[in-house]
């Protein structure tokens, strides 16, 4: 047992990258009182996936402040607009090295354990199961930062290794792990192994599923630089048993506290307010009313189809391409995606048991009144946001800012629901609509996949709507070929493109004349040089998108630096974002790839000790070790 928890310590510390063997201490206690006979696999998975649930602390960091704000699920500029925190990032280092170790220490107990002959039978089993979602954990490191090293698994000092090698190790690992999981066993013999299993209770079908699911997703991450590579590792995955049912899906029972079951999205300084990427997909898109979703005491708000709403071009951001800039929604869109009221609260909606209070220590949240100043301070205009549905581009505002009380209260713009951030609900990791999205995309693509890449869209959306319990809306949604703002359509038969603009009524603010704009339809240079908004491809992702929110950003921010989709606002340049070069005022209009973020730079911990292992890293890296330097696989 010593040897083991030698081995897997000294691997698990070069591959996160950390130098220090006080991270592995804590999941030691228990075994280290026990001999090789005694310890169990299960313990070492259940501490595994329980840790990768996060705790507080390192998710406010990692999942709400890098993965949703690069996803772009929420309003926040942090590193979408080029900002990076050497603290945070050493925190998600810190804790995926436990979360490896872990599990690594798992398949190393069970390798000894066959040696020795002291098995049962699930023991294989629970050592497939290992190898699973050690592949989970691994390419969750490397879609973070880039090269990782591999072989530290087999207990000697590793090389870091570029991530083309890293991504065909992956998937021969769930090639292999799947193929080997028997489905026949029977855990009958251990009734309790059920409770170390917090996502399956080791029911094997499913983590075979699971498996395959996992590979599809990895191989579509190679689609735009490994096709042929992507191709057969697809097609092979996608002629098994996959995770296409509700009860498949990968998902973890959060609870309140502090520990890592806690919600990711739990903590209350984080009002994670809507994104206006997610705004600009929801709204006009499956042509469904707000008058049908919402009770009659909301109807007076909607608006027209054809109102934009108030122009405040003095106190609302011109300088982002994102096509509503400048106007203020005085209402409820006349028709938006029906997962838009689930996921996010109407600002002054205080009767809704899903309002989210947070910050419950002052009245943020429930300040619905905000004033827009002029230069001196004084008062230009009060608005009253109760039942309106805005969203604004990140970035700096400059002097409309400050002026603009509006976007500095929480209580004015949609938040995030407080079914999610409670600690009630399961954090999910892989869901059923998922797999149907990209057996849609592969579909497109002419790969061979076992149904019609429109009935597997359609059966991706129609799984959200049910998790959402929005079904009764499928028919018509699924049939409509209307717009939302980004130009894309939701019937899988509609590929007509927008025109390049459509006229929107509106009324100035200050002077509360009317006026006709003519509002652009954005073009989105990362995909196919910006002249096409309504493909299948772009619908495919759009759905995706919005289905994965609010619990796979950092799935979300993976679609968009392979693909360029779908459509990501610029932030706003009023004033220049220094860490933000390469976008200003003379060419916010237009999109590249070096206006997003493209990773995490390494932490100072692997510079600072490893010399050797950061070279190799940034070697493979391709590029300087910053944010901005593309992965792989992603989009060039």
């Amino acid at each position: 047992m010593k040897n083991i928890v030698k081995k897997s310590s000294l691997a698990l510390a070069i591959v996160a990258m950390l130098t220090s063997c006080d991270n592995f201490d804590e999941i030691n206690t228990d075994p280290t009182a026990a001999n090789a006979d005694q310890v169990q696999v299960e313990y070492f998975i259940n501490s595994s996936i329980i840790g990768a649930q996060m705790n507080p602390d390192v998710a406010e960091r990692s999942f709400v402040l890098y993965w949703k704000t690069a996803g772009h699920q929420m309003l926040s500029t942090g590193i979408s607009g080029g900002s990076y925190d050497d603290g945070w990032s050493t925190a998600y280092y810190n804790s995926s090295a436990g979360w490896l170790n872990s599990i690594n220490t798992a398949i190393q107990v069970a390798e000894e354990k066959e040696a020795k002959d002291i098995v049962k039978p699930y023991s294989g089993n629970l050592k497939q199961v290992a190898r699973i979602w050690r592949a989970y954990l691994m390419s969750e490191l490397a879609d973070n930062f880039g090269p990782i090293a591999i072989d530290a698994f087999q207990g000697k000092n590793p090389e870091f290794t570029d991530l083309k090698t890293v991504y065909y190790f992956l998937l021969a690992e769930l090639k292999d792990a799947s193929e080997k999981l028997d489905v026949s066993v029977s855990n009958i013999s251990n009734p309790k192994l059920k409770n170390e299993d917090p996502a399956y209770g080791y029911d094997y079908v499913k983590w075979k599923k699971y498996a395959n699911s996992m590979r599809l997703r990895l191989a579509m991450r190679l689609s735009e630089v490994d096709p042929a590579k992507a191709k057969s590792e697809f097609e092979a995955a996608a002629s098994s048993s996959l995770l296409t049912d509700a009860s498949d899906n990968f998902q973890v029972q959060e609870k309140a506290g502090w520990d890592d079951l806690t919600g990711v999205m739990s903590r209350e300084w984080n009002a994670q307010i809507i994104s206006v990427t997610l705004n600009n997909l929801y709204i006009g898109l499956g042509g469904v009313k707000s008058t049908d979703l919402l009770a009659p005491s909301f109807h007076a708000s909607v608006k027209p189809a054809d109102y934009i709403g108030l122009k405040f071009e003095n106190h609302f951001t011109m300088k982002t391409n994102e096509p509503a800039a400048g106007y203020w929604l005085d209402g409820l869109p006349n028709a938006i995606d029906p997962r838009a009221y689930k996921a996010f609260n109407i600002p002054g909606d205080f009767t809704n048991s899903n309002f989210s209070g947070y910050p419950s220590w002052d009245n943020s949240a429930e300040t619905t009144s905000a004033n827009l100043f002029d230069a001196s301070g004084a008062v230009v205009k009060t608005i009253e946001a109760k039942n309106t549905w805005n969203a604004f581009a990140v970035g700096n505002w400059g002097a409309l800012g400050s002026r603009n009380g509006v976007r500095a209260f929480n209580g004015t713009m949609p938040r995030l629901s407080q079914a999610f951030r409670g600690s009630t609900s399961k954090r999910i990791f892989f869901a059923s609509w998922e797999t149907y999205f990209l057996l849609a995309e592969a579909a497109v693509k002419g790969w061979a996949v076992p149904m019609s890449g429109k009935d597997a869209y359609e059966a991706g959306i129609k799984a959200n709507f049910d998790y959402w319990g929005v079904s009764s809306h499928l028919s018509a949604y699924l049939t409509s070929n209307d717009y939302n703002r980004a130009g894309t359509s939701v019937n899988w038969s509609h590929t007509t493109e927008p025109p390049t603009s459509h006229a929107m009524n509106y009324v100035d603010g200050y002077t509360n004349a009317a006026g006709v704009a003519t509002i652009l339809y954005p073009k989105n240079n990362l995909y196919k040089n910006g002249g096409v908004k309504n493909d299948l491809l772009t619908k495919i992702i759009t759905q995706k998108f919005i289905a994965q929110t609010p619990w796979l950003p950092l799935e979300g921010w993976n679609d968009h630096r392979r693909l360029g989709l779908p459509f990501f606002e610029n932030p706003a340049v009023e004033l220049p974002l220094v860490n933000l070069p390469t976008l200003n005022s003379s060419n916010f209009m237009t999109n590249q790839v070096s206006f997003f973020p493209q990773r995490l730079k390494y932490t100072s911990g692997l510079k600072n000790s490893n010399v050797k292992g950061y070279e190799q890293a940034v070697g493979f890296l391709g590029g300087a070790d910053d944010i901005f330097t593309p992965l792989w696989w992603a989009k060039h």
